[in-house]
C-alpha cells in the first residue's frame, strides 16, 4: 500500500469529504439532476476512485447525490440534439464512450475499499448503473430505479448489463432492461438491488452507521477481503484458495492483526 495521502483532490462538479476513515463523494450537479454526461462528473468520479486507492486513511467510500436525484444518467437534451457526448458518426460516439462514461465502471470496479451507494432519489439509466457498481446500496423511500435505455432506443453503453445480472441474476436483469420500467425502492429491495430502504431524512445517518462499522475493521485486511470477494466470482476454487492462503499469510504478519487479537483477548478477560 502507498504512503498515506489524505489531501483531497480538487473536483469540479462533485464534493469529496473525509471523516473517520469514511470518504463521501456527493454528485453536485442537481441543476441537471446529476447527469453523468454533459458535466464533469465522469472525471470527478474517476479522480475520487483513484484517490481512495492511494489514501490509506480511507476504509469506505460513500457515493450520493445532491438535490432530489441520485443521478439521471445521460443528458437527454444532448441526445435529442446529437450534441455533446452523443455527436458524430459511429466511430466518434464509440470513442467518446470509451474515453468518457465507460471510465466510471472501470474505476469503480478497481476501488480497493467497500463502496456504499446512498441512493437519495431517482437513479435512472446510467445513474442506476452507477448505483449497481457499488458493493452495497441503501435507498431513500423517494428513490426510483430504471434501466431505461431501450425506452430511448439505445443500449446500456456504460456496462449496466454486465453489473445488473451479476447482482440479481440474468432473468430479472433481462426483464428490467428489456421492459425499461421504473421501480420504486421497495420493489428494488425485493429484487436484492437495495439492501435497505429508509425514510429520506434518515438515509445518510443509516449509511454513516454502516460505513462507520465497516471502517472500524482493520484497514489492510478490509481491502484484502474486498479483493477476495471480487475475485471469488471469476476464479476456480483451487486457485482461489491459493490466493486466500497468501492473503492470510499477509494478514498474520500485519501489526493490525495482533492489535485486534489482543483487543479480543482483553474483552474476553473482562
Amino acid at each position: 500500500m502507498s504512503e498515506p495521502s489524505s489531501q483531497l483532490p480538487g473536483l469540479q462538479d462533485a464534493r469529496l469529504s473525509l471523516e473517520g476513515r469514511v470518504a463521501t463523494l456527493t454528485l453536485d450537479r442537481h441543476d441537471v439532476r446529476n447527469a453523468l454526461t454533459g458535466t464533469a462528473l465522469v472525471d470527478d468520479i474517476v479522480m475520487a476512485a483513484e484517490w481512495v486507492n492511494q489514501c490509506d486513511d480511507v476504509s469506505v467510500l460513500v457515493i450520493t447525490g445532491e438535490g432530489s436525484a441520485f443521478s439521471a444518467g445521460g443528458n437527454v437534451k444532448d441526445m435529442a440534439s446529437r450534441g455533446g457526448d452523443f455527436a458524430g458518426d459511429v466511430a466518434e460516439v464509440a470513442a467518446r464512450y470509451r474515453r468518457g462514461i465507460q471510465r466510471i465502471p472501470l474505476a469503480l470496479q478497481s476501488v480497493e475499499v467497500p463502496v456504499i451507494a446512498a441512493v437519495n432519489g431517482p437513479a435512472i439509466g446510467a445513474g442506476f448503473d452507477l448505483a449497481n457498481m457499488a458493493d452495497i446500496r441503501i435507498a431513500s423511500s423517494k428513490a426510483k430505479f430504471g434501466e431505461t435505455f431501450l425506452n430511448l432506443g439505445i443500449i446500456p453503453g456504460d456496462g449496466g448489463a454486465w453489473f445488473m445480472q451479476r447482482l440479481i441474476g440474468y432473468q430479472r436483469a433481462f426483464e428490467l432492461t428489456l421492459s425499461g420500467r421504473v421501480i420504486d425502492a421497495e420493489e428494488a429491495k425485493g429484487y436484492g438491488i437495495v439492501l435497505e430502504v429508509t425514510e429520506p431524512d434518515a438515509l445518510m445517518a443509516r449509511v454513516g452507521e454502516l460505513a462507520a462499522r465497516i471502517a472500524a475493521q482493520p484497514p489492510r485486511a478490509t481491502r484484502l477481503t474486498k479483493r477476495l470477494m471480487k475475485m471469488g466470482s471469476r476464479m476456480e476454487l483451487k486457485d482461489f484458495l491459493d490466493v486466500c492462503a497468501v492473503f492470510q499469510g499477509m494478514c498474520h504478519n500485519e501489526p493490525e492483526h495482533l492489535e485486534a487479537v489482543n483487543a479480543m483477548l482483553e474483552k474476553m478477560a473482562k
